[in-house]
């Protein structure tokens, strides 16, 4: 089941208007392609799916692909959408940019999609509880589903799934390995607040 929504409403005319939005949207049927970026936690495996990102993952992570990192070829990818998601990644790693302005399309439940466009709301810097993250949604009692949702969230940094953590501040399940989660969390903490670490 394909579940397609925009968490930004009424920003309809992406491309007319330049938001700096991330949101979820309805992709052309384009040819699918996959490219591979070297990031400063590992090497991301970006696939587009028409015009819109369909996932980021964490590559040889416990959940992620298993690759070959030395027989990667890392060419410039011809879909224009990866080019931008590159672009924003680069600015991302660099500290410039602290929102990402894509179209992304996962499929999930509906669900699902709930948590993962309730984790596109948590600001840059900010880390919630899978308790809070919970409560966001609407229903206070669906922790372990929400963690599961939250794990099965196929478009890393871009979708933050980083940012939920434990109720005790804890880290806590992450797909990509939790040295790159406190990664992200202590690169987001320095450039938001000129905090060197979080944990």
């Amino acid at each position: 089941m394909l579940i397609v929504f925009n968490p930004c409403k009424e920003i309809i005319f992406y491309a007319k208007h330049q938001k700096k939005f991330l949101y979820f949207g309805q992709a052309k049927k384009m040819n699918t392609e996959t490219a591979y970026y070297q990031s400063p936690v590992g090497i991301l495996e970006i696939r587009s799916n028409g015009d819109a990102i369909s996932a980021v993952l964490f590559a040889n992570s416990w959940k992620g692909t298993k690759l070959v990192e030395d027989e990667l070829n890392f060419a410039t990818p011809e879909s224009p959408i990866i080019k931008v998601c590159i672009q924003q990644l680069d600015e991302y790693f660099a500290g410039t940019r602290t929102e990402f302005s894509l179209i992304t399309l996962q499929s999930g439940t509906e669900f699902q999609q709930s948590v993962w466009k309730a984790l596109c709301n948590i600001p840059y810097g900010r880390t919630i509880s899978y308790l809070e993250l919970s409560k966001r949604i609407g229903n206070v009692k669906a922790i372990r589903a929400v963690g599961t949702a939250n794990g099965n969230n196929s478009i890393s940094i871009i979708v933050p799934c980083h940012r939920v953590i434990g109720a005790n501040g804890d880290l806590v399940g992450y797909g990509g390995d939790l040295w790159r989660k406190k990664w992200l969390l202590d690169h987001e903490g320095k450039i938001a607040n000129g905090v060197q670490t979080l944990f």
